[in-house]
């Protein structure tokens, strides 16, 4: 999924600690060297407005602010989860408006790539 992430051109950053540029990628290189998480976020390139779009247009993602469960779910982080925080903490732990948050569950890696790929093509013309 980062590799999937990284190339898409509205992304305009991942975090997880697999990418060598995360201030814990050292961390967890040692204590997950088989690979761990199913736990993104990353910043599409443009607004909440854009990032409220792209998670209405999710099929198989369900809009929930649980973590790993066996169906892939999303969230917007700011107006959920780190909702009690103003802009300057939420940016502090890396939350801003245009962050999502996804949590890969169990179905086939082809038909969340292609949920994935039919909303950020919704979504394109958003700024």
């Amino acid at each position: 999924m980062l590799e999937y992430l990284d190339k898409q051109p509205q992304v305009k950053k991942v975090n997880h600690p697999a990418e060598a540029s995360h201030p814990n990628h050292d961390l967890y290189q040692r204590y997950f060297p088989n690979g761990a998480g199913s736990i993104f976020t990353f910043e599409i390139e443009g607004s909440q407005e854009k990032a409220f779009a792209f998670i209405d247009h999710l099929k198989i993602f369900s809009l929930l602010a649980n973590v790993a469960d066996v169906k892939s779910l999303v969230i917007h982080p700011l107006s959920t989860t780190h909702s009690e925080l103003n802009n300057e903490e939420a940016a502090e732990q890396g939350i801003y408006p245009n962050t999502i948050r996804l949590s890969i569950g169990t179905e086939h890696y082809e038909d969340i790539i292609a949920d994935l790929d039919q909303a950020f093509e919704a979504v394109k013309g958003i700024k």
